[in-house]
């Protein structure tokens, strides 16, 4: 047990074996609980088949609401950066998950992420702002570089300020780093 929830991430030898003694310190049912729901977790949840955000549906919540501004879509690379500008509670448009970030070394070229399905979203329908949500990473300059061109003759194409610090994840910023870094995006040259 401590060997595979070492595999989580961020998850050491000594945090595994702290979650494995107090996991054998619960009643059966409770880990019966637990079990089920990352099994059933893992069987129901999936993709999204408009932004590609973890979603229970074909469809995630965010992109069903009909109160979202539609003609707005903010790109990141993974659903833990959704979760985080939602937080913020700023932003009412939509959204566009990579699936990860262009990195040559990792063997990720566009081509392994959800690239070319948001070319075709902005280029078919009515899209007036791309905002680039991407970590300010050398893969994350590079993603947006790459992306930003490719979008630059359907729409305006913005990024976020650099409120957040090189090498970040936005997972990890606080709400009020997030929503500044929203208000000063700015238009990619």
């Amino acid at each position: 047990m401590i060997e595979q929830l070492q595999r989580l991430p961020g998850v050491g030898p000594k945090t595994a074996q702290r979650l494995a003694l107090h996991i054998l310190k619960r009643s059966e049912a409770e880990v019966q609980a637990l079990a089920q729901a990352l099994v059933e977790a893992k069987k129901q949840v999936g993709l999204c088949r408009e932004c590609f955000h973890l979603s229970a549906e074909p469809v995630c919540e965010i992109c069903r609401d009909r109160q979202r501004d539609s003609s707005s879509i903010c790109v990141v690379a993974d659903s833990r950066d959704v979760i985080a500008l939602e937080k913020t509670r700023e932003y009412r448009g939509k959204y566009h998950v990579l699936g990860g970030t262009i990195s040559p070394m990792d063997g990720i070229g566009p081509e392994q992420l959800h690239i070319q399905q948001l070319v075709r979203r902005v280029s078919q329908q009515d899209t007036k702002e791309v905002i680039l949500a991407i970590a300010p990473s050398v893969e994350g300059e590079t993603t947006t570089l790459y992306v930003g061109q490719l979008l630059k003759p359907f729409t305006k194409v913005t990024r976020i300020a650099f409120g957040l610090p090189m090498g970040g994840d936005l997972e990890y910023a606080d709400e009020v780093t997030l929503a500044r870094a929203l208000e000063g995006r700015r238009e990619l040259d």
